[in-house]
């Protein structure tokens, strides 16, 4: 494809060198994502203690807030990650940094509890990101490899920005300025790693080839591709949506259950429980690149997922046997969900894909499943106190892992029961 015919390089004087590629668009991937979790996890740092609404602690009301606009955004996400053309990817996510950190000082600025609507709109803003940088990894030869370190973004920052969070409250700064604070502190490198996004070129035709081309998606080929192969995907989805539930619960509410196991809950926690987790669950991402067969791929990394999940489960009866402390056993659980979680993000939808050459794209795959995953955590969020005790979370959130790692095994049996039935198909990657 010439530079004329390529959206994303057209009249660019500036180009990535080929042999740099690979190390660029994993940096730019990776910066891009974490940078954005400063505009979104940082609040969770808060303990927002003796604020009650209604019953409800004031807390739980911004996590679901923030919740239910990311949500929307995954449902939204559905018709335009999948319909967007790739040269406008950019200024969206540009526009959507810019409209989350708004909310954010409008969120300092109003009294509580109504600026809990501003997390609303904050979470509607940064749902449509990760679509949005994922659409510059798919279809190549190497997607497993930049995809594992776009997910390491969502792993390792999900710890380190609420570090930040909890930096700057034992700083003196106050619970609603801070996210705001947080978001600000970040948004030059943001702007310097969407800038490296942009020069990404598109897909050679060895990546075709190799991985299938990707196209837009119009409404009549959303609905036939899911039709095609919804046996298998049902129950994928389903699986999918207990490991988010499980996965944000854990994230969101990281102060309350370092509290409950014991510790101290210092900042550095965070991180350092993070890091352990995030080189386990990218190495064994990354490695996938090495399985040439797409359809092989895609089946030892279904399995790879079930081995997740049957570790949760491990684990937690570890710790109520008293074989486990603190530590590792939040490493586990942490390693146990994000296995299944960056699978589907970097393998299976990818594999999937080249494996059956059909029309689509990795973001449509992505929003169907995290629209229904979202949906079941905003569930949990509202029916949370009803629950035990909300003084006790550990008990409730190590309950929710045994009952919701069981139905997910079972799910990620059916599901692979059901695309063991897609018969061979042409996989050029085989042949190479």
């Amino acid at each position: 494809m010439s530079d004329d015919q390529n959206p994303q390089r057209a009249g660019v004087a500036f180009q990535v060198p080929i042999r740099w590629l690979p190390i660029w668009s994993v940096v730019a991937a990776f910066g891009a994502y974490f940078c954005m979790y400063a505009f979104r996890k940082p609040f969770t740092a808060a303990a927002f203690a003796g604020n009650q609404f209604g019953g409800v602690g004031f807390k739980t009301i911004l996590v679901t807030s923030q919740v239910f606009g990311y949500m929307v955004a995954k449902f939204v996400g559905i018709k335009v990650i999948s319909e967007l053309e790739p040269h406008r990817r950019p200024a969206g996510i540009l526009a959507m940094i810019l409209g989350a950190e708004l909310s954010l000082l409008l969120f300092a600025l109003m009294p509580m509890p109504y600026n809990a609507i501003m997390l609303f709109f904050n979470g509607l803003n940064l749902g449509m990101i990760f679509g949005l940088v994922l659409g510059f990894l798919e279809g190549r030869k190497q997607t497993e490899a930049l995809t594992a370190g776009l997910c390491a973004s969502f792993i390792l920052a999900d710890g380190m920005t609420k570090s930040v969070g909890g930096y700057l409250l034992s700083a003196g700064v106050s619970e609603t300025g801070m996210p705001v604070l947080a978001g600000l502190a970040f948004l030059p490198p943001t702007l310097l790693f969407v800038w490296m996004l942009s020069k990404i070129p598109a897909p050679d035709v060895e990546d075709r080839e190799a991985r299938s081309e990707r196209t837009r998606m119009n409404r009549a080929d959303r609905i036939r591709f899911f039709r095609r192969y919804a046996g298998g995907l049902v129950p994928l989805m389903v699986c999918y949506l207990f490991v988010t539930v499980l996965r944000s619960i854990r994230a969101d509410f990281a102060p309350e259950l370092w509290r409950d196991l014991g510790t101290s809950g210092q900042p550095g926690v965070f991180t350092r429980s993070e890091l352990l987790v995030t080189l386990s669950v990218m190495l064994a991402s990354g490695l996938s690149i090495y399985i040439r067969n797409n359809r092989t791929a895609f089946f030892v990394s279904m399995f790879n997922s079930v081995f997740g999940l049957a570790l949760i489960l491990v684990a937690v009866v570890l710790w109520r046997f008293g074989s486990l402390t603190a530590f590792p056993l939040m490493v586990l659980l942490g390693v146990g969900l994000y296995l299944p979680y960056v699978s589907v993000h970097t393998t299976i939808f990818e594999r999937f894909l080249a494996m059956t050459r059909d029309k689509g794209n990795i973001g449509f795959l992505m929003y169907l499943a995290d629209s229904f995953g979202y949906l079941g955590y905003v569930a949990v969020m509202l029916s949370r106190n009803y629950f035990g005790t909300p003084d006790h979370f550990l008990e409730f959130y190590l309950d929710t892992c045994i009952f919701l790692g069981i139905g997910s095994i079972v799910c990620m049996f059916v599901s692979i029961a059901a695309f063991r039935k897609i018969g061979p198909v042409h996989d050029p990657a085989v042949q190479v």
